[in-house]
């Protein structure tokens, strides 16, 4: 194996220092920000975030609000819930956890968020802004996505303002909450950017579009899904599937990513492991978030009524993903 592991877990480590020192310095301020999380029905993965984000907000010096609703809660429940959350000075981001029961919309359950709370950009509002290259908030998977590549492309040497505009980046995957947002950082860095989902790959046409790639980022939430005939040399990749399967060789359950690790290795310059590559920085970036609502809580006037940024309020959009 040839190419560069992207240690997640190295750069999660400095990031939260950084956000643990704004942390301190709103303190100083008289200001403590406070995540909130909204749990409906008993799903593993989302338990697991719950708790590991939790902790987190504790090591950081963050408040933190848990509110679990039974799997077969009503939608009007769920909306009772974020409504107060909504209403609590204590709480300067929300995030509601995924999969809600079918039940209960989705949409509407967005829509209900405060915008200045809604730190993964869900809210229309706040998607629209991601969408137009104005962000309030960057969703935290795709801004580990960023973050990392950023990260890497400096330590090697390379000027990421003047890399992804001579670079075509190939996204592999088109959720609300990692495909899409990742498209729009890619355009915002003026990136090439080819956008591949189920349809691309059930029409035959992925490997074609895989292979363009100079950065791929994957999130199929596909075991495997892409191996090395897929990947020119010299590719970057990042690898956002978390994936639960059988554990062959020693018994029981282990994570892998979308890629075929060892066969794309042998092909790309740099990856990101599973785990230990995406996640890290997804997590401290959802708290980056958190304390960023909590700093504009300090200064409401720059915020208008239905929370649309004025055009000297904007931050913590994707210039500062470059910082």
């Amino acid at each position: 194996m040839g190419a560069h592991l992207i240690d997640g877990r190295t750069l999660a480590g400095e990031l939260k220092d950084r956000v643990a020192s704004e942390a301190r310095e709103l303190a100083a301020e008289g200001v403590r920000p406070g995540l909130a999380t909204v749990l409906v029905g008993e799903d593993y993965a989302a338990r697991v975030y719950e708790r590991r984000v939790g902790s987190l907000a504790g090591e950081l010096g963050c408040r933190y609000v848990s509110e679990r609703l039974p799997r077969d809660a009503g939608e009007a429940d769920v909306l009772a819930v974020v409504g107060k959350l909504n209403a609590d000075p204590r709480v300067s981001g929300i995030l509601v956890l995924r999969p809600l029961p079918q039940q209960v919309s989705e949409p509407a359950v967005f829509r209900m968020l405060n915008p200045l709370k809604d730190i993964e950009a869900v809210h229309p509002v706040n998607a629209g802004l991601l969408a137009l290259g104005r962000a309030r908030y960057v969703p935290s998977t795709p801004a580990a996505c960023f973050y990392l590549l950023d990260r890497y492309l400096e330590n090697s040497g390379r000027e990421p303002r003047a890399f992804y505009p001579r670079s075509t980046l190939v996204v592999v995957g088109r959720s609300n909450n990692v495909g899409k947002p990742a498209i729009s950082l890619g355009f915002a860095r003026n990136a090439t950017v080819i956008s591949c989902d189920v349809n691309t790959y059930r029409a035959g046409r992925l490997r074609e579009h895989t292979l363009r790639a100079d950065v791929l980022i994957v999130a199929a939430g596909v075991p495997n899904l892409i191996d090395g005939s897929y990947v020119r040399e010299g590719v970057i990749v990042i690898d956002v599937g978390i994936n639960p399967v059988e554990d062959r060789s020693g018994g029981g359950t282990k994570l892998v990513g979308d890629l075929d690790f060892r066969s794309v290795a042998g092909k790309a310059e740099a990856l990101t492991p599973v785990p230990g590559g995406v996640g890290p920085v997804t997590d401290v970036w959802l708290l980056r978030n958190t304390v960023s609502a909590a700093r504009r809580s300090l200064a409401p006037g720059r915020e208008s009524a239905v929370g649309c940024p004025s055009a000297s309020g904007i931050s913590g959009g994707y210039e500062r993903l470059f910082n």
